[in-house]
Parts: structure tokens; sequence; C-alpha cells
């Protein structure tokens, strides 16, 4: 028998607006679902098409053949031996595979219902703190 899910509710969004020489990255989100589990370091990001949101994600690492400490991916010389690092590990740079989420949504309906919740949080906030430019909303997500 399968038990019928109810999808997670918002019960809290804290948006912190960021201001410095980053142009594109323009605040980081922090959303309670349930009153139970919170994701941080959710980015608000201007991009070409409108603003989106980018979840919270990690440098992907790669090992040393030499000592097995773990360097980022993309590195020439371990950090911790100094060996030189081979080819392969040089190559798997690509900017979409040297970061991976962390947490993030499953279904496109729900990723587009997060975006637009935290996106009308950031909109309210901006407006607080007199930071309103002219955001444009974009379900586009150009990470």
């Amino acid at each position: 028998m399968k038990e019928e899910r109810k999808a997670m509710e918002i019960t809290e969004i804290r948006v912190f607006i960021k201001e410095g020489p980053d142009k594109k990255l323009k605040a980081y989100a922090t959303v309670t679902f349930d009153n139970a589990f919170v994701v941080r370091n959710i980015k608000v990001i201007q991009g070409a098409s409108g603003l989106f949101i980018a979840m919270p994600s990690r440098k992907l690492k790669t090992q040393c053949p030499k000592c097995a400490f773990k360097n980022e991916v993309g590195s020439k010389f371990c950090n911790k031996c100094g060996h030189s690092l081979p080819p392969e590990h040089q190559q798997m740079v690509d900017t979409k595979a040297e970061h991976r989420d962390i947490a993030h949504p499953i279904s496109k309906d729900f990723r587009e219902y997060l975006q637009s919740k935290i996106l009308e949080a950031f909109q309210q906030e901006a407006g607080k703190t007199g930071a309103t430019r002219n955001f444009v909303n974009s379900d586009a997500h150009d990470e």
C-alpha cells in the first residue's frame, strides 16, 4: 500500500541582502520547511534573464594518488604533499561539474514554487532596505 505524500510547506524565509562588489549575487536566503527542517545559503542571483535561485553547493574534490589528500577538482598539484596531479584530475574541470548541490528540489514544480517564494521574500526585503532596483523575475534558471 502506497502512502500519500504531503508537499512540504515553507514556514519561514529569511533573506539577507548582499552588498558589495559582486554585482550578480544579490542575497542569501534561509528557508524553513514544516517548522522542522532548514536549508541555508540559497543564493539569489541576477542572471541575464532576471533573478533566479541557486541551491547551496560545495566544490568537488579528488584524491591525490600519493598521499590521498582531497584536493579541489582542477588542481594541478596536491595542496598537502605538492605531488603533481594526473591530467585526468585537471580535465574534470567543467564549471557545471566543479560544484555539487548539497540540497535541491527533486521536481520542477517544487523548484518553481520555492524560487517564486524566495524571490517574493527578496523583493519585500529589498524594498524595506531601500535596495530596490529594477530586478526582473524569471523562471529561467541560468546557473
